[in-house]
């Protein structure tokens, strides 16, 4: 496939979001302002803007309704969308379902807003985009909160690839299809994609791709670049996110701190600041 071209902006990220922005979004918003070569868009039925956006942040106002109504029509199925969280089983398919979105762009990615990052090009360099297609921050699944793919119509349409993407589309029912059907255990425990998917209730963009990198028919990028869960030790300062006192990370995924820590939505958010297992505190 095609490297990126020079007349083309590198990377868009899009996030749905329906319903009250919580407290960690300021941090989100913080962190995304130090990564000014990439631009964020937060799809979303709030009308009102959220205060001192940066310029790579920018909203695109859509109600549910009308995502569920462009997806039936583009996807050509009686597709079940009543429930926001339903949205990330679609994640894959934001390239198809966004073009107006994601037309400028080399590649385009999928989000959460629960995430503070840190120097993403640092991680995802020039070198990277143009020898991988599909782009994600595990070493063994892709990971909902950031996965990139490469904007052309094969790999926008890669879900299209999954024998199960109907069924997912069209059922009430969460697959965690953009991941990996909750098989994140299993896989975290080095136990092969092939004798995970056949304990799988559906074949979920994981085992999509990786079924394809084997067969050389896609080059796919997995490494461990993410912390998640409670680990704390980490230190973010301007733009650059620090584990454990000596290990650059590409984000911080608030998995488990956004249930166990309530602070008031900040207004400001310092320049530098420490995530411990309970708490974010200025440094």
């Amino acid at each position: 496939m095609s490297s990126p071209t020079k007349n083309k902006k590198n990377i868009a990220i899009i996030i749905c979001w329906y319903g009250t922005y919580p407290w960690y979004f300021s941090y989100f918003i913080h962190s995304c302002a130090y990564n000014p070569t990439i631009e964020f868009f937060i799809v979303t039925g709030n009308e009102k803007p959220f205060y001192n956006l940066p310029n790579n942040v920018k909203t695109v106002h859509k109600t549910l309704d009308e995502i569920k109504k462009r997806a039936t029509e583009k996807l050509n199925l009686d597709v079940n969308l009543d429930c926001p969280y339903k949205l990330c089983d679609f994640k894959p398919a934001y390239g198809f379902l966004f073009p107006e979105i994601i037309d400028e762009y080399d590649f385009w990615g999928h989000g959460d807003i629960d995430v503070i990052y840190g120097n993403i090009r640092n991680f995802i360099t020039d070198e990277i985009l143009k020898s991988y297609d599909v782009i994600t921050v595990r070493h063994d699944f892709l990971v909902g909160y950031f996965t990139l793919y490469r904007n052309c119509k094969k790999v926008n349409e890669l879900f299209m690839l999954s024998k199960d993407y109907k069924k997912v589309f069209t059922t009430q029912k969460h697959f965690c299809f953009d991941e990996c059907n909750f098989a994140f255990w299993k896989l975290d425990h080095d136990i092969s994609f092939e004798d995970v998917a056949d304990q799988c209730e559906i074949e979920s963009m994981t085992h999509v791709v990786k079924k394809l990198h084997r067969e050389k028919k896609l080059n796919a990028y997995f490494d461990m670049h993410a912390v998640e869960g409670v680990e704390g030790k980490l230190l973010w300062e301007k733009g650059t996110l620090i584990f454990k006192h000596q290990f650059e990370v590409i984000l911080y995924h608030l998995i488990i701190l956004k249930k166990i820590y309530s602070p008031k939505t900040p207004r400001h958010i310092p320049d530098k600041f420490r995530i411990s297992p309970t708490r974010i505190y200025p440094n």
